[in-house]
């Protein structure tokens, strides 16, 4: 079966005053319909410019430097504005991390769900605030029909990201980009936004993305989890074998600083170090500097892709048959 998205060793660059940035590098991906596939890393890895540059909504210094994208099987690589209005709303959507960014302060939230209805399909404007109506209930917006007219100033700040994903989810997109959407929210608002973005799932089969850097609200929302550092996917697999069988020293230091796996007492691991500056990658493995574990060829050559299983990889040289065994932290091995 084709997959919904598939990136083939893309590559994203920024041109600046000091030279290329080197924000997204060979990155291979795929997303199946009814599948949430979540990457994580720390701020700054390229999660946010990975996704923005598959739906054209980077600025001019930045570019597609190799690879393809493809949606449905269809390569998108090269589509230009008009070709990607088409594409926008009907077959891709996307939710940021802040509603009021997304949300105009001036008109009311169901004006703005109908605009999207009327932007991509033909439909009378009682038809399509019947339809901004009914998608204010689906994301679980009481009383539509009253809060229909309120701006977005009257709504609390879950209810402003309810009416953000009623916008996205209003021309029925096969793929949604959830960039860090529950962020700004509290930890029982957080929890109602994932359990609607499932049940959404379930009811419309859609794809999801989900970007974040909470292993918490991975864990609960994910079905595949790729990790992202210094550009790159330095390991992909499914949420169990991520979080209960992790191979990569990266994801071994995310997983360590998670508060559920803090010292008997009570201090937080870190990753020390800080990531490269991607003006100059470094010509091996771009974590080495911060691995505890790096061997000299880290710092020589870069890893490839190491099989785990059908659907766990890692580039990490820890996996060569030559490598010395090396045991996960021991606050990884407490909660297997």
């Amino acid at each position: 079966m084709e997959p919904l998205l598939k990136l083939d060793h893309y590559s994203v660059s920024f041109q600046t005053s000091m030279g290329e940035v080197q924000a997204v590098r060979d990155v291979n991906l795929t997303l199946n319909k009814g599948e949430v596939l979540a990457v994580v890393g720390e701020s700054g890895c390229g999660k946010t410019v990975m996704c923005q540059s598959i739906m054209k909504l980077l600025p001019k210094t930045a570019r597609i430097k190799s690879g393809t994208v493809s949606v449905n099987g269809t390569d998108i690589t090269n589509y230009k504005e008009k070709k990607m209005r088409n594409l926008r709303g009907p077959v891709l959507s996307m939710v940021f991390q802040d509603p009021m960014t997304t949300l105009n302060p001036t008109i009311p939230v169901g004006k703005q769900i109908e605009e999207a209805i009327l932007r991509h399909e033909k439909v009378s404007r009682e038809e399509a605030r019947k339809r901004a109506i009914e998608m204010m209930d689906l994301v679980g917006i009481t009383q539509p029909e009253y809060r229909y007219s309120l701006q977005p100033h009257y709504f609390s700040g879950g209810m402003r990201q309810r009416c953000v994903l009623a916008i996205a989810l209003a021309t029925s997109p096969e793929l949604l980009f959830a960039d860090e959407p529950t962020t700004a929210l509290d930890v029982t608002v957080q929890a109602k936004i994932l359990d609607l973005l499932l049940e959404i799932r379930d009811k419309t089969n859609i794809g999801i993305l989900f970007i974040s850097h909470d292993l918490g609200v991975v864990a609960r929302i994910a079905d595949r989890v790729a990790v992202m550092y210094a550009g790159k996917i330095v390991e992909i697999g499914t949420a169990e074998e991520i979080f209960y069988h992790p191979c990569h020293p990266y994801t071994w230091g995310l997983l360590s600083a998670h508060p559920a796996l803090a010292a008997d007492g009570g201090k937080l691991h870190s990753i020390q170090g800080m990531p490269p500056v991607m003006l100059n990658p470094p010509p091996g493995d771009a974590f080495a500097e911060r691995n505890p574990y790096a061997m000299k060829i880290d710092y020589e050559k870069e890893p490839p892709m190491f099989q785990v299983s059908d659907t766990h990889w890692a580039a990490t040289w820890l996996l060569d048959e030559r490598a010395p065994k090396v045991e996960p932290p021991i606050s990884l091995k407490r909660v297997e």
